[in-house]
């Protein structure tokens, strides 16, 4: 019975990835298996697809897919293989026909990856600096990756995870420095084909101490992942609560009783106003099935994944969106800022 385990890292959403690899037990001759990664991004001026490869073995010959992912040879496929992205677009009802457009790939190799489960720092990806369409009103694209391989080709589609109307909605928060039970909202509207949401909030601001250099630091929230089905709406807006508290209650937690010889402004520099930044990502389906399908397995490192969406191979080619937004702080917040004990003044 065939075996193989991979490992799939995702940061944030936001924004994000990286991918896979295991310990392969094959019951046949060695062969290697295609193993894709690509997450389109709309907003990104070069999108990037890794096309890598793991290795089958026999009950005689295990191999160990950890150290293979180690080895440049191993990892990757010589040479550069025919790997282009075909672009569809609705014509009428749910049917897609080629625009024409094919975005062929190239390979590129970056320089400064990490030391991790893959070899570094240089390391070959595939990638394209075509524009990506998003959906409009009018127009609905998608777009099919192919990788010729010998004699087959290996696919994965997806639509696009964005549209004219994503956007964060809040321009301004407010919190209480006094217990309360009250909330906040941060609404935004959906991006088309997203199938679930994460959201990040990041408060900067300075610290001078004992007349030493100024540092720039930060509190942050993440307020979890919701699936569309899980989103709270309200006439047609979506939004994330806060507790009133929330950055009183990080402040504390991070400042606490260091309020000697300090002085300390909020903003990441002198006359920022808008100290708070909102981070929003947005994941297309099959990512968001992949996640779901494979993590309630037991983990990201098992065998066969129930799910992937590349036909020939292992991995995942979906969708996502980064959205970033400054906003203000409310005038009593700052006033509530400036009446706690930890050294912040007006500038």
């Amino acid at each position: 019975m065939k075996k193989i385990q991979f490992f799939l890292s995702l940061t944030v959403l936001l924004g994000f990835f990286a991918s896979c690899t295991t310990d392969v037990e094959l019951y046949a001759d060695y062969k290697d298996i295609p193993v894709i990664y690509g997450l389109l991004d709309a907003t990104k001026d070069t999108n990037f697809i890794r096309i890598n490869r793991a290795f089958s073995g026999s009950n005689d010959n295990l191999i160990n897919a950890n150290e293979i992912a180690l080895i440049e040879d191993s990892c990757n496929y010589p040479g550069k293989l025919d790997a282009r992205i075909i672009e569809y677009k609705n014509v009428y009802g749910n049917q897609y026909t080629p625009t024409g457009r094919v975005l062929v790939l190239d390979t590129i190799t970056v320089h400064n990856k990490q030391e991790g489960v893959f070899y570094a720092p240089d390391q070959k990806v595939y990638y394209t600096t075509e524009p990506i369409n998003v959906n409009t009103n009018n127009t609905k694209y998608n777009y099919r990756l192919e990788v010729v391989k010998g004699n087959d080709t290996i696919s994965g589609e997806t639509g696009i995870v964005g549209g004219e109307s994503f956007s964060i909605l809040a321009s301004q928060l407010s919190f209480k420095a006094k217990p309360s039970d009250g909330t906040g909202r941060i609404r935004f509207r959906l991006a088309d084909n997203a199938a679930f949401y994460e959201m990040k909030m990041v408060f900067k601001y300075r610290e001078k101490k004992n007349g030493g250099p100024e540092v720039v630091k930060s509190v942050n929230h993440t307020f979890g992942v919701k699936s569309v089905d899980e989103l709270l709406i309200e006439n047609n807006i979506s939004y994330f609560i806060y507790g009133e508290n929330l950055l009183f209650t990080l402040l504390t937690e991070a400042i606490g009783g260091d309020t000697i010889d300090v002085v300390r402004h909020f903003g990441a520099y002198q006359g920022d106003d808008h100290p708070i930044e909102l981070f929003l990502a947005a994941g297309g389906d099959e990512l968001f099935n992949y996640i779901q399908v494979n993590s309630n397995t037991g983990s990201f490192s098992q065998t066969v994944p129930d799910y992937t969406n590349i036909n020939g191979g292992y991995g995942v080619f979906s969708s996502r969106i980064n959205l970033t937004k400054d906003v203000l702080i409310s005038a009593n917040t700052q006033v509530d800022l400036y009446g706690k004990p930890w050294g912040f003044k007006e500038e």
